[in-house]
């Protein structure tokens, strides 16, 4: 009688502990975010950082400049620059509402009555990015040139004695006036508008709209009940899209303005480019992020939505 002896297996190594496996995996996400923060650190905190200590600065460029801790720079700076302060929002103000009157409609076209059009009317929307903001705004200033057809249809129409009576315009000129300082940022930026706009258009159930006529609600009372509020998030995106940049432009006030229509970005580059006086520019920039970003907070806050595209 025989007996056949099997051999044993070999012993396997254990497979690497779960908790191992998941504490790499909850590391992945922070490798992925890695770039990012990289990026945000070398050209955004690292660039804050150096033009909060430019701001405390003092001395000149012979000289050199010396962190003083010269806080009083910015009590100066506001003192002198105060109006262009207040004209910056005012002009950006209004551009925003012109951007939401004009873009919120074409939104909506895109969103619900465009069809098989709504490919090339975002294309048209977009179409302006194709060229530099730089072309942009010197077309509109000859668009709004002294004896153009645009400017001889407004005095033919007595519209320029409305606005002359409003104070956006001077006379039978349009150019170098607040009023194509602002038609020029709207242009400029309605894209910003439009988009976010149609965003949040787009997401809105159509049943919504069914069910509000079934129950005999009128279009207007549906626009009013179910549509602009559930639009929300893309209008409180397209006005912050619109009010930051136009705030701190200075190419439409520059190209399209004149010495009474400065912005502040007008004084920031004047301050950087050509009196070379760094401390007061940096103190600017700063003055004009901080009042943004409150205006910003209580924006959003005072909007009941925090629900951005």
């Amino acid at each position: 009688m025989t007996t056949t002896l099997t051999k044993a297996a070999p012993a396997q190594e254990p497979d690497e502990p779960p908790r191992k496996v998941r504490k790499r995996g909850r590391l992945v996400p922070y490798w992925l975010l890695l770039p990012g923060i990289l990026w945000l650190v070398f050209f955004f905190a690292l660039p804050l950082v150096y033009q909060a200590s430019t701001s405390v600065q003092t001395g000149s460029l012979e000289d050199g400049f010396k962190v003083t801790w010269h806080f009083a720079t910015y009590w100066e700076a506001l003192s002198d620059y105060w109006p262009q302060f207040l004209r910056s929002v005012m002009y950006a103000g209004a551009a925003t509402i012109l951007c939401l009157l004009l873009g919120y409609p074409l939104a909506y076209l895109i969103a619900f009555r465009a069809g098989r059009w709504r490919n090339l009317i975002l294309v048209l929307v977009i179409a302006p990015f194709f060229t530099s903001f730089l072309i942009r705004t010197l077309a509109w200033k000859t668009i709004l040139a002294d004896g153009g057809p645009l400017v001889g249809a407004l005095n033919t129409l007595h519209v320029l004695d409305v606005t002359s009576w409003l104070g956006v315009t001077e006379g039978d000129r349009v150019l170098a006036t607040p009023l194509a300082v602002i038609c020029g940022l709207t242009y400029n930026f309605l894209p910003f508008m439009i988009l976010p706009l149609y965003t949040s258009l787009e997401r809105i159930d159509g049943r919504l709209h069914e069910a509000a006529g079934d129950l005999y609600a009128k279009p207007s009372t549906t626009f009013r009940k179910v549509t602009f509020p559930l639009s929300m998030p893309g209008v409180v995106s397209g006005t912050l899209l619109t009010f930051i940049p136009a705030a701190g432009d200075y190419v439409n006030a520059d190209l399209l303005g004149s010495t009474d229509t400065r912005m502040v970005g007008n004084v920031i580059q004047t301050q950087f480019l050509r009196i070379l006086d760094y401390p007061t520019a940096a103190a600017l920039s700063f003055i004009l992020m901080a009042a943004i970003l409150v205006m910003v907070t209580f924006y959003i806050r005072k909007s009941g939505t925090e629900d951005l595209v």
